[in-house]
């Protein structure tokens, strides 16, 4: 079908109920990962204590794994942190084994002892479990009122279904790159906690972009339906759409696979994200105002009163 005053001519509507069945298998695949799996938290949310070293040499880091699997802590976290010397390690909280203050200083000696070079002890910090319980409900807060915020701004800049529509697509895409760190066991820290709200305004500002575009044709364009309507306002900013989420999804590429292991999880997290984001911009957001019912009357500016002059 030839769209209006397009130079592409996809149908992405006519595309719209399997986008929907995908969305849903994928949805129900997510939930079941968080609800059967639940996340891999991270220490900065559930307790413990972090170690930073700085190595003469290059650390082995699967040596170091090793010297601390055989003392009993095959759950830590050893990480490069800046460079192929400076080492972080992570241990969960621990109960009926000593302060952990000992804690570090045991497994420093120990690694101390495992090499040749000198190891340098920089810092030590404990996050205890009442604080990593803050945590928590604080990044469950966050969320929840950056969607509040979103479905309000929306509701007063267009109309209350694009409210809806946007925050359906925002749910979508938090709830697919939360499941993903579920069903992958991925571990879910504040890093990855702060790329889902990055992720939320970026998914956020490409539907604002494209319901920008559907405003302007429902009152521009007077002939064709709203999904023909709909279908012409995302060939005008597939260009756009594609040109952001190419560059960057660059960027993110190159940190995910050259900025170390330390960010891996955020960098991991902003790519499903902005992937997913950019598909929920096309079809979650837009079907979703197509399924409530949107028209041409609900987007037309007000009428005007006509000023009768009652002067003599």
């Amino acid at each position: 079908m030839q769209l209006i005053n397009s130079k592409t001519t996809f149908n992405f509507m006519d595309k719209r109920y399997v986008a929907m069945v995908l969305s849903g298998i994928l949805l129900l695949t997510a939930i079941g990962a968080l609800v059967f799996r639940g996340l891999n938290l991270g220490v900065d949310f559930t307790g413990g204590t972090l170690i930073e070293l700085g190595y003469e040499q290059p650390a082995d880091l699967v040596a170091i794994r090793t010297t601390l699997r055989e003392i009993g802590y095959a759950d830590a976290s050893v990480q490069q942190f800046g460079t192929s010397r400076d080492v972080l390690v992570r241990m969960a909280q621990l109960s009926g084994e000593g302060n952990q203050s000992e804690l570090s200083n045991q497994v420093f000696r120990v690694l101390s002892a495992a090499v040749d070079g000198a190891v340098e002890l920089r810092r030590v910090e404990f996050v205890g479990p009442q604080v990593g319980e803050e945590l928590s409900e604080d990044g469950a807060l966050a969320v929840l009122v950056a969607l509040i915020a979103i479905l309000s701004y929306v509701a007063v800049r267009f109309e209350w279904r694009f409210a809806v529509g946007s925050v359906v697509a925002l749910v979508h895409d938090v709830l697919l790159t939360v499941g993903l760190f579920a069903l992958l066991q991925i571990e879910f820290d504040l890093p990855v906690l702060a790329a889902v709200l990055a992720v939320i305004g970026y998914s956020l500002n490409d539907t604002i972009v494209v319901y920008d575009r559907v405003r302007e044709n429902f009152r521009k364009i007077r002939k064709g339906t709203p999904e023909q309507i709909i279908n012409t306002s995302l060939n005008h900013t597939l260009g756009r759409t594609l040109m952001t989420s190419l560059t960057t999804l660059l960027v993110l590429l190159a940190l995910f696979f050259l900025g170390g292991e330390i960010i891996h999880g955020f960098a991991l997290a902003l790519l499903v994200g902005v992937l997913i984001g950019t598909y929920s911009s096309i079809y979650v957001a837009s079907t979703s105002v197509l399924v409530l019912g949107v028209s041409k009357a609900d987007l037309m500016p007000p009428q005007k009163a006509d000023v009768v002059d009652d002067r003599p």
